[in-house]
């Protein structure tokens, strides 16, 4: 078939589509550094609708407090790139569509905007599961290889976002 995104990449969202529909399972997705990439993937998948609820870019903080309610506070104190705010923004995905598995991502694809203690392929990961104590939330941070290139970090992020949509995902972040 002809796609529009890289096989890898679709073919993983088939794989997550399919996994979750065999257990009943909706999803949605919350992005920041990959603007929209993961969404598309689910989305490249025909019959995808009946799995696939929402998906929310939010690349700005505004957005992330607007779209999601991430709390001011949380990006303020710990920023846009930080555990907390991934978590704020997969339980938000959560409330807001209605899913039973939300995943957040939040980074610096680069090639600017990285610092010493948050370079540029940092991509931090949430995923929250409706019914589960909140405090169960699974969060973390990844470190991806800025030699692939901005198009490089955001496509591993993406994949490693669907990853953790699997129905079987391990814990913690792969």
């Amino acid at each position: 078939m002809d796609y529009l995104l890289p096989a890898k990449l679709v073919d993983k969202a088939r794989e997550v589509i399919e996994a979750n529909r065999a257990v009943g399972r909706t999803v949605a997705v919350a992005e920041s550094c990959t603007g929209g990439l993961v969404s598309a993937a689910l989305t490249e998948i025909a019959g995808s609708s009946d799995v696939f609820l929402a998906g929310y870019v939010t690349y700005s903080n505004e957005a992330k407090m607007a779209s999601l309610r991430v709390n001011e506070d949380v990006v303020g104190t710990f920023g846009a790139v930080s555990v907390a705010t991934a978590w704020a923004m997969a339980r938000g995905a959560l409330n807001a569509s209605g899913a039973d598995v939300a995943v957040a991502i939040t980074g610096i694809a680069g090639p600017g905007g990285g610092s010493a203690s948050k370079p540029v392929g940092t991509v931090v990961f949430a995923r929250a599961e409706r019914d589960d104590n909140p405090d169960k939330v699974v969060a973390d941070s990844k470190q991806f290889d800025p030699d692939g290139g901005r198009s490089g970090i955001r496509l591993k992020a993406a994949i490693c976002a669907l990853e953790l949509l699997d129905p079987q995902a391990e814990t913690p972040i792969p």
